[in-house]
């Protein structure tokens, strides 16, 4: 008689992976396979990270680190989907907005955040303006091209089915597009928060005092190489927490998908 195998389940092989990740690291760092200043062991991040929570680094808390960064990814995320999402609906939908928008986008949509960023300190200076306006247009760049696929591939039986109704264009737009949409719109949310976040590091390497990419280029610079493993840690762990809001979003909002 044959038995099958039961599967594990996949947060025990998640778990697993993580314990293995760590085994490996703590076993590298502590026996001198590679030295303390290129990896830092895991107890020595620890003791780094709790000297973080308590004296900051370059006298500023670690907390207003974390909420500068935030501050200035989820304010330029948040006013490049404001513009992006509804500008994307209306090029996926209207054939005329799209001839006029596309080519703009079909431009720029290539070009890396980064390269941005002597322009944006030319217009815009030093301050967090600029930061935000850099945040702002990777945020809108991906939020649009999303919407834009989400409307523009809604099936046309849909379409159809409502002008049948007699439904008047803003009506199948508003009942039908819309809500179809909503799927390619949560997914150019996430890709435009990872991506925001992302480059909130990049912004931050050029005349900020304050934030989690500050704190790593400022470490990198004196060799304080824990602080800076412990920034790539908490950015790491701040996006995944992010991504986790957007995915619980979308369940309660986009429930039907996939059903």
């Amino acid at each position: 008689m044959v038995h099958k195998m039961k599967r594990v389940p996949r947060i025990w092989i998640s778990f697993a992976t993580i314990v293995v990740v760590f085994a490996v690291w703590s076993i590298v760092s502590n026996t001198g396979m590679v030295g303390p200043s290129y990896l830092p062991s895991p107890q020595a991040l620890l003791s780094s990270f709790v000297q973080l929570l308590k004296n900051g680094y370059q006298r500023v808390p670690l907390w207003e680190h974390i909420g500068i960064s935030l501050f200035r990814a989820l304010t330029g995320f948040a006013l490049g989907v404001a513009v992006g999402i509804p500008t994307g609906l209306v090029t996926g939908y209207n054939r005329s907005a799209d001839a006029a928008i596309s080519p703009i986008m079909a431009f720029i949509r290539p070009i890396p955040p980064i390269a941005f960023i002597p322009m944006v300190v030319l217009y815009f200076g030093l301050g967090e303006v600029g930061k935000i306006v850099l945040i702002f247009i990777t945020a809108f760049n991906y939020a649009h091209v999303n919407a834009h696929a989400g409307a523009s591939h809604v099936p046309i039986a849909y379409i159809r089915a409502a002008q049948t109704l007699g439904l008047t264009p803003g009506q199948i737009f508003r009942k039908i597009v819309f809500p179809a949409a909503w799927p390619h719109i949560f997914t150019g949310l996430k890709v435009s928060m990872a991506l925001s976040w992302a480059v909130v590091v990049a912004a931050e390497l050029v005349g900020a005092q304050k934030g989690l990419g500050f704190m790593i280029s400022d470490a990198a610079q004196v060799f304080q190489i824990p602080v800076v493993f412990i920034g790539i840690a908490l950015i790491g762990c701040i996006g995944l927490a992010l991504n986790m809001i957007l995915s619980v979003a979308e369940t309660k909002i986009v429930h039907w998908k996939g059903r």
